[in-house]
């Protein structure tokens, strides 16, 4: 979250300098660069937390987010290293988004797998209160820093990345006390309990059990869901921070302070989510966010059309946020209807797959789409993913009614 808050800033320092239309595509470059190897990273943390168990990858990526903090910054700058500075940073932020996909994804099962509903959803929920708290926290370091008299010391902004590596090391250190998540681990107590007492061999039951799949229906659904989070978060921070710099003239700083003051918005939204879901079913009011959010994009065009301010900016940032249509805060739903064994591996990857796609077509898209059809351009990425996403929850409903 430091890097992409502060990539208006960094881009500068790390990458060669380049017209205003290049500078849009280099940013949307910059932010995808971290989707790109997300598949990867979620077969290999997938694969590691299926058969090891969900403690050690939430241990690992957090450790490798700390190296890669400490890398960047402490890396030269493009002034003074040329395209190396360029390189490394992108490497890096491959690292972090391969790391970051599996440690979300770990401590949102690792809580599934040890809790029960109503309670679990709220507890899941946690983990996106505490990334969306991670957020502000990043954007108000980088409004502190970016604001400041020292914003062009050449430590000044490293500071915020040595901080976020520290915290880091601190939550790795705590990991390690964790027990493993009871479901995983009665499984596989079950299973070895299973050959002990009927003499079997591991290949008889590995059709049954350990090679258990979802359907196919299933996984492109939780896919398709799984898309509809990353337009809408480019469009509240990146996007709109781009309508900011370019038509009404913010600096770097002023957007980064802006969309401090909409993360705190995010997270009041995401931590009311967290208690309505303790009284209100998670499928219903992920169908009222959804409706919500589309008539939130819907006056977007027409007021900065009859009423162009950033105050309006601001004002639709907020209720997007708001009303951000997603997997929260029925992420633990999503989660049964995968197999255990196979659980890690398939949303892990069918997550960095459908945000790797989603992000590449937004943030590209969007620069194409807004230049031909202005704002309105918005709903050639919103339309396609809003039909895929209100279909898909049709389906995990219907499999939740079959259970009742």
């Amino acid at each position: 979250m430091l890097y992409v808050h502060m990539a208006f800033l960094l881009n500068d320092l790390f990458f060669p300098k380049v017209d205003p239309f290049s500078a849009s595509l280099l940013s949307a470059f910059s932010f995808c660069s971290t989707y790109f190897f997300r598949p990867f990273g979620a077969l290999l943390f997938g694969y590691i937390g299926d058969y090891a168990g969900r403690k050690v990858v939430v241990i690992m990526t957090t450790l490798l987010m700390a190296i890669s903090c400490v890398i960047i910054a402490t890396l030269p700058t493009y002034a003074q290293i040329g395209i190396t500075a360029s390189w490394v940073v992108t490497a890096c932020r491959a690292v972090q988004g391969m790391a970051a996909t599996a440690e979300a994804r770990g401590a949102e099962i690792y809580l599934t797998e040890s809790s029960k509903p109503p309670l679990q959803y709220s507890l899941v929920t946690l983990i996106t209160i505490f990334s969306a708290l991670g957020t502000t926290a990043a954007l108000g370091v980088a409004s502190i820093f970016t604001n400041s008299n020292i914003y062009n010391d050449f430590s000044s902004w490293r500071i915020a990345f040595l901080v976020g590596a520290g915290i880091a090391l601190v939550g790795t250190a705590a990991r390690t006390s964790l027990k493993e998540a009871d479901e995983f681990t009665n499984k596989k107590n079950k299973l070895k309990n299973r050959l002990e007492d009927n003499q079997l061999k591991m290949e008889e039951i590995n059709e049954k059990y350990i090679n258990e799949k979802p359907s196919i229906l299933t996984s492109i659904s939780y896919f398709l869901i799984q898309c509809a989070r990353p337009p809408c978060f480019y469009f509240i921070y990146i996007y709109c921070g781009d309508v900011l710099k370019q038509k009404f003239g913010f600096s770097s700083a002023e957007v980064i302070s802006q969309n401090f003051w909409v993360s705190i918005v995010d997270l009041l939204g995401i931590t009311a989510l967290a208690y309505l879901s303790f009284k209100i079913h998670p499928f219903k009011i992920l169908k009222v966010r959804f409706y919500l959010f589309f008539v939130t994009l819907l006056f977007f065009p027409i007021t900065l059309h009859y009423a162009p301010s950033s105050m309006s900016i601001l004002f639709f940032q907020c209720l997007a946020a708001v009303f951000v249509f997603d997997h929260v805060p029925a992420t633990p739903i999503f989660y049964k209807y995968f197999p255990v064994f196979k659980r890690f591996t398939y949303t892990s990857f069918l997550s960095a797959l459908a945000k790797l796609l989603t992000y590449l077509v937004t943030s590209f898209g969007l620069v194409y789409t807004t230049s031909v059809f202005g704002y309105w351009g918005l709903f050639c990425i919103f339309a396609p993913v809003g039909v895929g996403y209100i279909i898909s929850l049709a389906h995990f409903q219907n499999l939740e009614d079959q259970e009742v």
